[in-house]
């Protein structure tokens, strides 16, 4: 009989992997509860969402007191014209302020650096924040459409506004991306005025104070090419009953895919100096 330890079997077979293209069930949970987890934050904060939803419907009917009601913008009425781009100013407000701050400020405290040593998917916190900052430009949209409705007699088709907003929303995903970028670009102390001179700066170039039609013209042919222009183009283009134009269309995929590959490059770098 042999003296040798008896030694246990162990099966070759290796455990079976994820269909390809699948998400494991435990990955998106974890995301989902971040993004409940987020969006109760976000509510929460009242002077965010005094700015993000109140402010823009007090600067519309700030902005088109007093005025002509026979004055066009763009064969638009200046009530419709403002409702649009008050409307986009305020989904702007909502993905573009609040992610950038939050996303620098959780940098720093280590928040971010904790939640890699957690089960959550890398690209879980990134998705938390565009979607919970998604969530809250909804209401300071519609906010304005029923303040231009009920007074400022905006009227349109109910084709129209739900063609609005549907367009204003899933056009604030080109600015969330950009939040995301900032908030992994800037410092703590250097984010707020960073935000606040991309957010100003993009508001009045890209027309959503004042139409662009009251620039030099070579300030508008700039102005045509921002990301804010062609976002409020979209609605407007809706708003005088006809289609969004091919141009404004691809600057606003094109800013789109820009910002998320800046957003990701910075993500990933962030990654590996933690």
């Amino acid at each position: 009989m042999s003296n040798e330890p008896a030694t246990a079997t162990v099966p070759l077979t290796a455990p079976p992997r994820p269909a390809p293209g699948t998400v494991p069930r435990s990955s998106l949970t974890r995301t989902l509860a971040l993004l409940r987890l987020e969006i109760a934050r976000t509510t929460r904060n009242g002077k965010f969402l005094f700015f993000s939803v109140l402010y823009p419907a007090g600067l519309f009917l700030l902005i088109t007191a007093g005025q002509n009601g026979d004055a066009k913008v763009g064969g638009l009425s200046l009530s419709a014209y403002f409702m649009v781009s008050m409307a986009s100013f305020g989904a702007l407000t909502a993905v573009l302020v609040g992610n950038s701050e939050r996303i620098a400020r959780e940098r720093e405290k280590g928040w971010v650096r904790q939640l890699r040593l957690t089960p959550l998917p890398g690209h879980g916190y990134v998705v938390s924040k565009i979607g919970s900052a998604a969530v809250v430009s909804l209401p300071s949209i519609v906010v304005v459409f029923v303040v231009g409705a009920l007074a400022k007699g905006v009227r349109l088709d109910a084709w129209q506004w739900l063609a609005l907003l549907g367009l204003i929303w899933a056009g604030s995903l080109v600015f969330a991306a950009l939040g995301v970028a900032i908030g992994y670009l800037a410092t703590g102390d250097a984010v707020r005025p960073l935000t606040m001179l991309v957010y100003f700066g993009l508001s009045l170039l890209g027309g959503l104070w004042l139409p662009t039609t009251n620039f030099p013209q070579w300030l508008q042919s700039i102005a045509s090419w921002t990301p804010t222009h062609a976002y409020a183009a979209l609605g407007q283009s809706v708003e005088a009953g006809g289609a969004p134009h091919l141009k404004d269309i691809l600057l606003v995929v094109g800013y789109l895919l820009l910002f998320t590959a800046v957003a990701a490059r910075l993500y990933r770098k962030d990654t590996l100096k933690a």
